[in-house]
């Protein structure tokens, strides 16, 4: 009979101990983004529960961005078509938040649009941009746990 109580007492305290490591249950609740701004700037929102109380989760915002970059003169003209070109290239923030205590985070990550690349302008010209930015393919990762939400859309 005492090794049955044993038994029971180990398998319960067992069982107590490893429920927390299975009551979290990662999942995004919303997902969003704005923009871009007057910098190009892509803002991407997020609110994930079921994470489990003050743990540090790491985040990457990705995105497929355009950018289209100028050059002007002194009179503030673009003097010729060739003197502009349009980047596409993939985007991403990083960053990492604390749970707290309730087991989700709600934050943002912004994304800056591609630079010029090598594209520079002749003496004389000043460069203008980025303009027409526009972002698809919109997504926010929670690395730490492996879960991708994507953010349908094109924001321009």
């Amino acid at each position: 009979m005492r090794i049955r109580t044993t038994l029971a007492t180990t398998a319960a305290a067992l069982a107590i101990a490893v429920a927390p490591a299975f009551a979290a249950s990662p999942h995004f609740i919303n997902v969003s983004a704005t923009g871009p701004n007057a910098q190009g700037q892509l803002t991407v929102s997020f609110k994930e529960a079921g994470l489990g109380n003050n743990l540090r989760i790491d985040y990457q915002a990705d995105a497929q961005a355009t950018a289209t970059y100028q050059c002007f003169n002194r009179g503030g003209h673009n003097p010729s078509a060739g003197n502009k070109t349009t980047v596409l290239e993939n985007v991403s923030a990083t960053g990492t938040f604390n749970s707290g205590r309730n087991g989700s985070i709600t934050a943002s990550l912004t994304i800056d649009p591609p630079g010029p690349g090598r594209f520079s302008c002749p003496p004389g010209q000043r460069l203008v941009g980025p303009t027409d930015v526009s972002y698809t393919d919109v997504s926010i990762t929670d690395i730490t746990n492996g879960i991708t939400e994507p953010i349908p859309g094109t924001f321009s």
